[in-house]
């Protein structure tokens, strides 16, 4: 790496999210001896995995100029669907099955009203946030449903390969794909493309109601996906599982650097976000920090995670209007005196 690509390198949001990540780690190495063991390294993953694999999706929405809030409850209905279907003696694969197709359908209605009816984002996954639970808590009511066969249990708590379970290994698959997919193919500069002007990526021939259903399906589908695991990894499920996790999985695609106006963001910056709200709300359990508390740091990350990135904008544009006014003015050319 040339000097001038490690100074444009530092002055980049992910380098600035390399060195908090840096201070992360050093902290919770000193406040904790148990912090670098094996199994608590895997475990910062495990329990927040069906988060983080949400995000990667919901990296492509905000980047498209979207946002979906609704991913929680999809997750949540999603395991309702897979504990009731499994308490009334259906098969727990097809129970499964149905809630994944649970799932891409939300997605489908969020993606229509959201491009073909031509409705706000905001307001249609508000509505799916507040709706999908509800179908949620009908389905549970007060009910805990539990005891899951084995092999379901397995999925989410039992290591697949070394010491890493099946969710966190489907994660790094997950994020290669997504990587390759935003950086590498057409679809991925749709999104950017979409993202940064709508009505200019329409007139240049791109399909952008298609590319807005794709990605809401998309969402639908992976949540739905997340919830299972969630179900598989608690071991039992309530109408109020997953509630609140959108507000993590919002802060971990902000704070990467994806612009909440869209259009710009790499997935490099999410995955170092990720690493660095795993290690500090592990870092805050470590240290006894209650769960009340975590939630309002990750909070007020999701504030700073917006507002930074706005202030650091409006500063350079002040200071190249500063250069502009206080240019000199160019000198005249000289006439040529003619003999």
């Amino acid at each position: 790496m040339s000097m001038s690509q490690l100074l444009s390198f530092l002055r980049r949001w992910e380098a600035l999210l390399l060195a908090i990540l840096a201070v992360v780690v050093l902290f919770n190495v000193t406040r904790s001896p148990f912090y670098l063991r094996i199994d608590n390294l895997v475990n910062i993953f495990e329990l927040s995995i069906e988060k983080i694999i949400v995000a990667l999706v919901m990296t492509f929405i905000i980047i498209n100029g979207e946002i979906d809030l609704s991913v929680a409850s999809v997750m949540g209905l999603a395991a309702c669907i897979v504990a009731r279907l499994y308490a009334d003696g259906v098969a727990l694969l097809l129970a499964v099955l149905a809630a994944l197709l649970i799932g891409l359908v939300c997605g489908m209605f969020n993606g229509f009203c959201i491009a073909y009816v031509g409705l706000p984002s905001l307001a249609v996954t508000l509505a799916g946030l507040i709706g999908y639970r509800g179908a949620a808590r009908i389905l549970l009511e007060d009910k805990s449903i539990g005891n899951f066969p084995e092999w379901f249990n397995a999925l989410g708590q039992r290591p697949l390969i070394g010491p890493f379970p099946f969710a966190v290994i489907l994660f790094f698959v997950m994020l290669i794909a997504a990587v390759i997919i935003l950086q590498r193919t057409t679809f991925g500069r749709y999104v950017y493309v979409i993202g940064n002007n709508k009505e200019v990526a329409r007139y240049s021939g791109i399909q952008v109601r298609r590319v807005k259903m794709r990605l809401f399906m998309a969402s639908g589908l992976i949540a739905a996906l997340a919830g299972v695991l969630l179900a598989a990894r608690l071991g039992a499920v309530r109408g109020n599982t997953a509630e609140g996790f959108e507000l993590d999985i919002i802060t971990m695609v902000l704070l990467g650097g994806v612009s909440i106006f869209g259009g710009s963001g790499t997935l490099v910056g999410v995955a170092l976000s990720i690493l660095i709200i795993l290690n500090l709300r592990n870092g805050m359990s470590l240290a006894n920090i209650t769960g009340n508390t975590q939630t309002g740091v990750i909070g007020a990350l999701l504030i700073l995670s917006v507002l930074v990135p706005n202030l650091v904008s409006q500063a350079r544009r002040l200071r190249g209007r500063a250069r502009r006014a206080g240019a000199p003015l160019a000198q005249p050319a000289q006439e040529v005196e003619m003999s």
